[in-house]
């Protein structure tokens, strides 16, 4: 075998897993997501109703969010096991030689510098990785207890920090998504395909390229030897149980986190994507009796309004409150006045006077598969407003 055909081992059997499993769980949070924080896109509908509704959805980004906690709980124990029993270095640790490493880099980039900087086993590329999703972990697991946990939270916070969780939560999301795209995939898949996260091993020439630093202490033999295999048993005897009581308790946190509060999403049945009745109230409402007779409207608030069908007399209501936190002033469709929402959006008109057919606003809702949702007596006011001519 010549010297470059020479490997090195980087990753264990362990590793390797632990690292297909976490690609699992990011793309599933990523995918169920960001479909709800762009619930309107054309993608995320076709995404939603794909999986089997948006309660499906919900469902799957938080199997993924267990999954993921539990791998952290994970990994936190195999680098207790790696730094007290083995004895191994804290490699993924930053330092000063790392903005060395990365100001003799760019230097070397910019063809002002003629060798690379020799990087030891993490590279600052790698520590700044893996210090990104330790920050991306804490933070998405705190604004996900407390959306997860609305009650909980506003005891203790004041309840605008709800909503301020819910876009730190999506914001953080697209940043992660981003820096595996834009940064981590350049770095390891594209500027040169590095498979040892897949065959556990780099070859002589890789290593020289990435983590000459680390080759030059193992070549020397500098690299600290081995505890012996008494010392090994010694150290696991001390280890194993304090491992385990570590992870029983981190895992009672994570029952809790997912447990702490029955709300709706867990105390109500769940509603079938096709179901036409998604909320069906055990006495029936009498319907509005049509113009010119005075009729009682009744709207989501619970009040009523006298007087013909029209948007100022309980319909803009009604879709102010059901469409107006993703149809409001952020551009694109507007639902939020009667100007606005007979204006239409980027794509034309959603209201057609006299034709609820014709109208998208009707036919988009009715199948049950949109995010937003009308109860059935809701949706049969606005098509009979928009039958009468959709008036102010």
């Amino acid at each position: 075998m010549s010297e470059n055909q020479k490997t090195y081992t980087r990753f264990s059997l362990a590793e390797r897993i632990e690292h297909i499993v976490l690609i699992a769980s990011f793309t599933t949070l990523a995918v169920t997501g960001l479909v709800q924080k762009f619930a309107q896109s054309s993608i995320s509908i076709s995404i939603i109703a794909a999986l089997g509704g948006i309660e499906i959805t919900r469902i799957i980004h938080r199997a993924a969010a267990i999954v993921f906690l539990v791998q952290a709980i994970y990994h936190l124990v195999a680098i207790g096991y790696k730094l007290y029993v083995q004895r191994k270095e804290a490699s993924m640790l930053p330092g000063f030689k790392d903005l060395q490493d990365a100001f003799q880099h760019f230097l070397y980039n910019l063809g002002l510098r003629k060798e690379r900087p020799k990087m030891d086993r993490y590279n600052f590329v790698e520590k700044a990785e893996y210090w990104a999703m330790v920050w991306g972990l804490v933070l998405m697991a705190l604004t996900g207890f407390m959306m997860w946990n609305p009650i909980a939270t506003a005891r203790i916070l004041p309840g605008q920090a709800i909503p301020a969780a819910k876009v730190a939560h999506g914001a953080e999301a697209i940043l992660a998504v981003l820096a595996i795209f834009i940064w981590h995939f350049y770095h390891v898949h594209l500027r040169t395909f590095n498979k040892s996260m897949f065959t556990g091993k780099l070859s002589r020439h890789e290593m020289e390229e990435e983590h000459a630093l680390e080759l030059e202490k193992i070549e020397k033999g500098l690299l600290p030897p081995p505890p012996s295999p008494e010392e090994l048993k010694r150290r696991k005897r001390i280890y194993y149980p304090v491992a385990a009581v570590l992870s029983l308790i981190l895992l009672f946190f994570v029952y809790r986190f997912v447990t702490y509060e029955q709300t709706a999403i867990t105390t109500i049945p769940p509603v079938s994507a096709q179901s036409e009745n998604v909320f069906v109230p055990q006495t029936p409402t009498p319907l509005p009796t049509r113009p010119p007779t005075p009729t009682s409207i009744p709207t989501p608030a619970g009040q009523s309004f006298e007087g013909p069908l029209s948007w100022n007399n309980g319909i803009g209501q009604i879709l102010v409150q059901r469409c107006g936190s993703c149809h409001g002033a952020m551009g694109g469709l507007a639902l939020n006045s009667y100007e606005t929402a007979m204006k239409g959006g980027r794509s034309g008109a959603v209201i057609v006077a006299g034709d609820s057919e014709a109208s998208r606003l009707v036919t988009t809702v009715r199948d049950g598969n949109h995010p937003g949702k009308f109860e059935p007596q809701e949706l049969e006011l606005i098509i009979r407003w928009i039958q009468e001519g959709a008036q102010e």
